[in-house]
């Protein structure tokens, strides 16, 4: 209870548990330290006024902000004011500490007036339950007076049972009533308390009015003071907005300003990329005409070189079909002269027989004169094939002295080396493929080597060859002294020196007599014959001797040149026809000794043209010269070469002759024109000069080329090669151009040209070069389009024309650079004569750029974004040694969206500036920029210009920028998650796609707590133009409506949506676990787990607790509530029980097993496969066997290639149908099962199993019908299921696991042992399952361990106790998984079926010591073999036992022995074969059983016993039999004796008096005539006798057996009759004798009747009978 005192200075409210509050009064609120305990004030809530105060900014900033203002001010004022300062400064601080008095003032009013609320509160709660009280206390004494009233009548009636059940209820009633009214009567006094405590509340808020009124004035004086303020500020705020209003405006204007000076450079900007794009459209034409043109030039080739390959074949099908021809016309030939000879002989020798001489020895001397002369021609040319091999070693010890000296004095050569030398040093390196080293240094780095090196060496080689007339003699000596090309050395003396021993062929030069031409010898001058003659044969002899070599006039040794012509050649070019040209040479002798000199002549082909006058001048001394005049005068216009022979004292030598035509010699003045630096937009101009050295002009053009400078070496050629060396370079160009154009011809082609174009006599052509005339035809010239430095480096306007001969022409080339950098092109000159190849040379030049330009001219802002700022420096530099004013402008177009600035500035001398690039896209530029956006691929290229002052041509740069956008966008952008459990969460995937060129950082935010994001929580990067998949997974927490937004924002604060719904499902049953994660389990191995359906739903009051429902509507009926699980179909999982009813509070118990296995259709799968690799691999094998066999066996090969035909065709063609034809059977799908479990390599599966609930019992629902279930309230449960290989497998028998024992016999075992090995790279402890005890399997050999990589052996026995089919399971256990291995066995019994019916084989009557016969069998019915053996009781152990008492003496119905009576003679009386053996399933077998008494007794028997597999007693056969002496036998009537033989020793009769001493033999007939009790007669009563006669294969007397009865009146008259009374009975045969009684009328039935008969049998002997008859009479009853 609360008490509250007020006084004047202080209130304080005392609390009913001691403790107080204080008030503090608004005078004392300045003293007091604290108001409140912490504790209180801690828990105390915070009141609405306080919060609105403690909230308002200006209530603690103003009082703070002043203060500081005055602080500042009192540092520039004077003492007064800063005094007036402080005043204010105290005064204000007093105002702030009243404030906070009056804060905690109105904090505890407003806690007083909430108590009151509290208060005011509980007292009306607990009126409330007064009133409630009081009714309960009603309801109570109306129930009481009822009970009273029952009690009462129940009294009446008796009703014992009932009187205290309502007593019990009327006590209960009365407690009840007592406990409500004590709590009636403390909610009173309560009730009181409080409206006592609110009274007091209520005085002292009557007392407090006036302060709670004085707050209400401050409040509301602060409160105005604040809006005052609020108001100056707002002031103060609109004056700044407008400010920055008015710069904004300013801004505006200047970038409209600068927009439109932008624009106009832009659009100057747009017209020079127009206008270069148009050029680079013109180049790019030009380039693809010739890449065109390239690829028709290429596919022209192709087809002229396809050509020519055909041509190559027929031609040499022609060449092959002429040889033809030509062998068979020599063969012909042959055959003809052959012919001719023989007949040439055959006259001969007729003549001589016709002369009368010896044909025969003439003809004889004739062939001894061939074979002498064959003889002499072989000596000869041995002789001459010796000079050739003495010359040659002769010449290559010159050649190795010449390379010796060479060696040494090679540094002095190459410092004396000529224009010439050089020129033709390179041609041979560049022909050899070695740089060019010898040319100098301009040759190296100017003109590299020509590509088809190989066509100029061929062409050079060949005209080497051409000059030298002794190049045939040469090529045949191995010398190493000779160049590859002939005419290459330096030394030209000592080669023209060693020329005239090289030109003599060898023959002449050892020769002592050499052959001399008509001609010469026409020319010899007179007397000069002795010294012709003597002078070379002692030259011969000098040479051959080693005296020849003495040193020459040069200083030079070895055998040198005996004269020096100068000049050293004797040419004569540039001629015309029909005019006469002289040259007068000089020979000097080079030797130290006299020597003399004569003419010899000169060449055969020369001497139409070519004059000699010499006058010999006799003896010469050393170093003298003589004149020798040469006139020349040319008939046709042809290239010739020769020599002048002379004739020395030490040898023949020769000055060369060469004549050549009027040629064009070709040549620029230099290869490279270098235009230097030149600035943009000028113009230089240089000239090349063509010159021409030679006697004939052409016409020319000059042509710009892009291709490289093939022709290098052309025209090195062409520039270096003096007029001397002009023939070489005439002839090699020719064939060089021809190999270049035509491509490689075959050889045959070229040797028939080069026979069609030969003249016959000609020396050049007889060697097989050939010479083709000049062509006038201009070769056509193909114009390629110029390259865009061409445009700047071009032609001038002579570009084509003639050159005479001996003259030159001068081409200018013009420079114009457009764009700064180096410039460079290729030119070509082609000339229409083709002998002369085309010149090539190049041109250069730099172009220099404005004195203002921009180092970077292209501004990459990479990749940029809509509605981002990218700022960049231009750097703008300066080569002018002045300031220049610039002005940056951007193009019109991109104004809006690029700025520069400054717009305007100034660049220092020999300095630079730097300008601001800014760009901000907006999302209107693709459509404001136009053309120079590219809306495809995003590219923007922004021309910007740069004017610079005095100068016309602006300076330009281009920016470049993919713009993207930065959208991520959310498909689908409405999630609908449908229904979903509070016990299960819904995944759905949301597709987040960034349409950016750049990677965005992204993530969720904002999530509800029933939704969650992944993977990373919401949060990651995507790359450009990415999909990422996002899984949305929504779990309520309540069954009600859910509506939400998921909120994606990218890390430049851009946000995106996605709304969803759902719906919150309380399902009426529950799984205890959602989620089950079984172990790895193995193949064929079973994982077991549980878990429990609850169904907690027990009360509808949805206020106490959930109850189950959809959204939030009503709760679900309670009661008993049915599941179903839903497996996937095919998935290896069982539920059990999958369908059930749990009813309220209960739960039922599930489990879930999951077994994996291998699918059927692979299994099937895998043994196709395997019987179609076992079906090909056996064809195969049977294939090769046959093959070989063939082999073998055939003799012609054409045999064996049908027959392996044969066997070709027989193999199955089409692999599937062999495949579909074949069948796989039960063991080959057990072991591809067990094939696929080895290699089985794990699998991981994860199911969802619904489960759905319906209202109501299923044992309930008797119509059949299924229950509603309903969708909604579907729950789920997620299996995942590992699957692993298993760890232990089956390695015998292909891995089957099914072993089938077959069928085996009852009684016997069938053991089979199993490889077992552990796969697993650990030991496993092993277990194995227990078998039925009382079954036909067992485990022979359990072992508990098997070690890694181990395999074992089990050991399973099948042994069956009955005829059954058993089938049993054995379970090999271990911690990783469990082998199953199935055992099938069939057992069977063993079922003969035997032929004797009844058990009894019945021998019959046999003579004495006569052995009979009988057969019967025995039949396999099963499908077993079974083994048999036959047992006889009477050679069983059981006999020899010893008997306690005989059987004669024991009584009939004890007698168990059924072994009769035996031989005498201790052997068997029944035997039977076979013994044993085996019969075969379905087979029969047939015994033989043969009876031998060896005395007569009617009581013969045995007991024949089949026993199987010597164990079981299948049939027990009794054997029978009798023995008689003589060949008759009765049969019939009572037994008179017993079947046992007596211990007495049988007499021994004498047989020939037996009849005398016989007595007849009693056979007893018992009649019962049986008495009816009707009045029907009853029929007599009948026994029979039979009489027989044994069949034997003895000799008798007598055949049959006669028997008749005596007495028959006698029996007659007693009732008996006896029928028949006599006959005969054939041997083997057997009659009956009919015996029949019927009582007479005066019959005493109490007295038996007896009559008798004799019975006699007449046989081998004679016997007699007494039958006696006992009848009587008996009820029928």
């Amino acid at each position: 209870m609360i008490s509250v005192v007020l006084s004047l200075d202080d209130l304080i409210l005392e609390f009913s548990d001691g403790s107080n509050l204080q008030l503090i009064s608004a005078s004392r609120m300045a003293e007091a330290t604290g108001l409140l305990p912490e504790d209180v004030l801690r828990g105390l809530p915070a009141l609405e006024g306080e919060a609105d105060d403690l909230k308002s900014p200006e209530f603690e900033v103003e009082g703070l902000a002043l203060p500081a203002e005055d602080v500042t001010a009192c540092s520039c004022c004077c003492p007064r004011k800063v005094a007036d300062a402080n005043a204010r400064s105290s005064k204000k601080q007093s105002a702030a500490t009243d404030s906070h008095q009056v804060l905690h003032l109105q904090r505890d009013l407003n806690y007083l007036d909430k108590v009151h609320e509290e208060k005011d509160l509980f007292i009306q709660k607990t009126r409330g339950e007064l009133c409630a009280s009081r009714q309960r206390i009603h309801l109570l004494t109306r129930q009481q007076e009822n009970v009273a009233a029952e009690v009462a009548a129940e009294k009446e009636a008796g009703n014992v049972a009932a009187v205290g059940r309502l007593g019990a209820t009327f006590s209960r009633l009365c407690s009840e009533l007592d406990g409500e009214r004590q709590l009636v009567g403390k909610i009173t006094s309560a009730l009181k308390e409080s409206q006592n405590d609110m009274w007091h509340i209520e005085v002292e808020q009557g007392r407090l009015e006036a302060v709670r009124k004085a707050l209400q004035e401050e409040v509301a004086a602060m409160g105005q003071h604040l809006q005052a303020q609020a108001a100056e500020q707002l002031c103060k705020e609109k004056a700044a907005a407008r400010k920055v209003e008015r710069a904004q405006q300013l801004r505006i204007r200047e970038g409209v300003r600068t927009q439109r000076e932008h624009g106009l450079r832009h659009q100057k900007l747009v017209e020079d990329v127009q206008r270069h794009h148009r050029i680079a459209v013109k180049f790019l034409k030009a380039s693809l005409g010739r890449v065109r043109e390239r690829e028709r030039q290429e596919e022209m080739e192709s087809r002229e070189h396809l050509q020519r390959r055909m041509d190559a074949v027929l031609s040499l099908k022609r060449h092959i079909r002429a040889n033809r021809e030509t062998l068979q016309k020599s063969q012909a030939w042959g055959q003809a002269r052959a012919a001719l000879a023989e007949q040439k002989a055959q006259a001969e020798r007729e003549a001589v027989l016709a002369q009368g001489g010896d044909a025969f020895k003439h003809l004889s001397h004739q062939r001894r004169r061939q074979e002498l002369e064959a003889q002499k021609r072989a000596f000869e040319k041995e002789q001459s094939l010796q000079k050739r091999r003495i010359v040659a070693r002769i010449l290559k010890e010159a050649a190795e002295e010449g390379r010796r000296k060479t060696r040494l004095s090679a540094a002095k050569a190459r410092a004396r080396l000529t224009l010439r030398d050089k020129t033709w040093r390179y041609i041979s390196d560049l022909c050899e493929g070695a740089p060019a080293a010898a040319a100098g240094p301009t040759l190296e780095t100017e003109y590299p080597a020509a590509p088809k090196a190989t066509h100029l060496v061929q062409a050079i080689s060949s005209e080497s060859v051409q000059g030298d007339p002794g190049g045939a003699a040469s090529q045949e000596v191995d010398t190493l002294a000779q160049p590859e090309i002939l005419g290459l050395w330096n030394e030209d003396c000592e080669a023209r020196q060693d020329r005239g021993l090289r030109d003599a062929p060898a023959p002449r030069a050892v020769s002592p007599n050499p052959p001399v031409p008509r001609e010469d010898a026409d020319r010899r001058p007179m007397g000069g014959s002795a010294l012709d003659e003597a002078l070379p044969a002692r030259t011969g002899a000098r040479l051959r001797g080693g005296r020849g070599r003495r040193r020459g006039a040069d200083g030079r040794g070895g055998p040198g040149r005996p004269f020096n012509s100068k000049p050293g050649l004797i040419h004569f070019k540039d001629f015309n026809v029909g005019r006469v040209y002289k040259k007068t040479i000089k020979l000097i002798n080079a030797t130290y000794s006299i020597n003399f000199c004569k003419l010899v002549g000169v060449e055969a082909h020369l001497r139409d043209f070519i004059h000699v006058h010499f006058d010999p001048p006799g003896l010469l001394s050393a170093g003298m010269s003589c004149d020798v005049l040469v006139t020349f005068k040319p008939m046709v216009n042809k290239d010739l070469e020769g020599n002048v022979s002379f004739l020395a004292q030490t040898g023949e030598f020769s000055v060369p002759l060469k004549y050549s035509t009027k040629k064009c010699s070709l040549s620029l003045d230099k290869q490279l024109v270098d235009f230097g630096s030149l600035v943009v937009g000028e113009t230089a101009s240089r000239t090349i000069t063509l010159t021409n050295i030679g006697g004939l002009g052409t016409k020319f053009k000059f042509l710009p080329t892009c291709e490289p400078d093939t022709s290098t070496s052309m025209l090195k050629m062409s520039s270096f090669l003096l007029s001397d060396d002009k023939s070489l370079y005439e002839r090699v160009l020719p064939s060089l151009s021809e190999q270049q154009l035509d491509g490689d011809r075959s050889s045959q082609a070229d040797v028939q040209s080069q026979k069609g174009s030969a003249k016959p006599g000609s020396r050049e052509l007889g060697e097989g070069l050939p010479v083709e005339p000049e062509r006038t035809t201009l070769t056509p010239i193909t114009e390629m389009p110029p390259s865009e430095e061409q445009t700047e480096i071009r032609l001038g306007e002579v570009t084509e024309g003639d050159i005479g001969p001996f003259s030159s022409v001068k081409v200018p080339i013009i420079f114009m650079p457009v764009t700064p950098g180096e410039a460079q092109a290729n030119f070509k000159v082609m000339f229409k004569n083709q002998q002369c190849p085309a010149l090539y040379f190049r041109a250069r030049g730099a172009a220099v750029d404005a004195p203002v330009w921009v180092p970077t001219p292209h501004v990459d802002l990479k990749i940029c974004t809509y509605g981002r700022l990218y700022q960049d420096s231009v750097l703008v530099q300066s080569r002018s040694k002045a300031a220049l004013r610039l002005k940056f402008e951007v193009c019109r177009e991109l104004r809006a969206h690029m700025e520069l600035l400054p717009q305007m500035g100034y660049v220092q001398a020999m300095s630079s500036c730097s300008v601001q690039l800014k760009f901000k896209p907006r999302h209107s530029l693709p459509d404001d920029a136009g053309k120079y956006f590219d809306k495809e691929r995003r590219v923007l290229e922004a021309p910007m210009t740069i004017w610079v002052a005095d100068q016309v041509k602006p300076v330009g740069f281009t920016v470049h920028a993919v713009v993207t956008t930065s959208d991520l966008e959310l498909s689908p952008s409405e999630v609908d998650f449908g229904h979903c459990t509070i016990y299960e969460a819904i995944r759905t995937q949301v597709t987040l796609c960034n349409h950016s060129l750049l990677p965005q950082e992204f993530g969720f935010i904002g999530l509800p707590k029933f939704v969650d994001i992944q993977p990373n929580d919401g949060f990651g990067t995507i790359q450009p133009l990415e999909s990422l998949l996002l899984d949305v997974v929504f779990q309520p927490s309540k069954a009600r409506e859910y509506s939400f937004e998921l909120v994606c924002k990218s890390e430049i604060n851009r946000q995106f949506r996605v709304s969803c719904r759902a719906v919150g499902v309380h399902p009426p049953l529950e799984l205890s676990h959602h989620q089950i994660k079984f172990r790895a389990t193995a193949l064929y191995d079973t994982s077991v787990a549980t878990l429990y359906v609850v169904n907690s739903h027990l009360s509808t009051k949805s206020l106490t607790h959930e109850v189950p429902c959809v959204r939030s509507q009503g709760a679900s009926l309670m009661g008993p509530t049915s599941f179903e699980f839903l497996p996937p179909p095919g998935a290896p999982l069982t539920i059990s029980p999958a369908v059930g009813t749990v009813l309220p509070g209960k739960r039922c118990l599930v489990q879930v097993a999951f077994r994996p296995v291998l699918p059927d259709e692979e299994i099937c799968r895998e043994a196709l496969e395997a019987l179609s690799r076992e079906a090909e691999s056996k064809l195969r094998k049977d294939t090769a066997t046959q093959r070989r066999d063939v082999r073998q066996q055939s003799l012609a090969p054409m045999r064996l290639h049908n027959q392996e035909r044969l066997f070709r065709n027989s193999m199955p063609q089409n692999p599937e149908l062999q495949k579909q034809e074949l069948e796989a059977s039960c063991d080959d799908l057990q072991a591809a099962q067990a094939a696929l479990a080895r290699a089985f390599e794990g699998k991981f599966n994860k199911f969802v199993v619904p489960c759905v609930v319906a209202a109501g019992d299923v044992k309930d629902n008797k119509s059949g019908e299924s229950l509603s279930f309903s969708p909604h309230n579907t729950l789920y449960l997620e299996l995942w299921c590992p699957a692993v290989a298993p760890p232990l497998v089956v390695v015998s028998d292909k891995g089957k696991t099914t072993f089938n024992f077959g069928d085996v016999a009852v009684g016997h075992r069938s053991i089979k042992k199993v490889l077992i090995q552990n796969f697993c790279c650990e030991d496993l402890a092993v277990e194995f399952s227990v078998l039925n005890p009382h079954g036909p399997f067992v485990l022979l050999n359990p072992f508990s361990r098997l070690r890694a990589g181990e395999g074992q052996v089990l050991a399973l026995c099948f042994s069956p106790q009955d005829s059954v089919q058993a089938r049993e399971t054995l379970d090999v256990v271990s911690r990783r998984g469990t082998l199953p291995l199935t055992l099938v066995g069939t057992g069977l019994a063993s079922v003969l079926s035997c032929s004797i019916r009844g058990g009894i084989l019945d021998m019959g009557y046999v003579l004495a010591r006569v052995s009979v016969s009988s057969s019967f069998k025995l039949q396999n019915d099963c499908s077993l073999p079974i083994k048999f053996s036959m047992r006889l009781d009477s050679l069983g152990p059981a006999r020899s036992h010893d008997r306690e008492l005989p059987q004669f003496l024991a009584s009939c119905s004890h007698r168990t022995d059924v072994v009769g009576t035996q031989n005498y003679s201790g052997q068997s009386v029944f035997s039977v074969v076979p013994v044993e053996g085996v019969i075969e399933p379905g087979r029969t077998q047939d015994f033989t059983v043969t009876f031998s008494p060896d005395h007569e007794s009617l009581y013969f028997s045995d007991r024949l016993q089949v026993v199987l597999f010597d164990k079981k007693v299948s049939h027990q056969i009794l054997l029978k039999g009798s023995a008689r002496e003589h060949m008759m036998f009765v049969e019939g009537g009572d037994p008179l004796d017993v079947p046992v033989e007596s211990l007495t020793v049988t007499p021994t009769f004498d047989w020939e008096h037996r009849e005398e001493v016989e007595e007849p033999r009693p056979i007893l007939v018992t009649l019962d005539y049986v008495q009816l009790d009707t009045d029907m007669p009853a029929p007599p009563a009948i026994r029979e006798l039979h009489v027989g006669c044994i069949r034997s294969t003895q000799l008798s007397p007598k055949k049959t057996v006669e028997f008749s009865v005596e007495g028959t009146a006698a029996l007659q008259h007693k009732g008996f009759s006896m029928e028949p009374s006599r006959g005969a009975v054939e041997r083997g045969q057997a009659k009956t004798i009919t015996i029949s009684w019927t009582p007479a009328a005066d019959f005493d039935p109490d007295h038996p009747l007896t009559a008798s008969a004799l019975l006699q049998l007449r046989g081998d002997v004679k016997e007699t009978y007494k039958v006696i008859f006992v009848a009587q009479v008996v009820s029928g009853s």
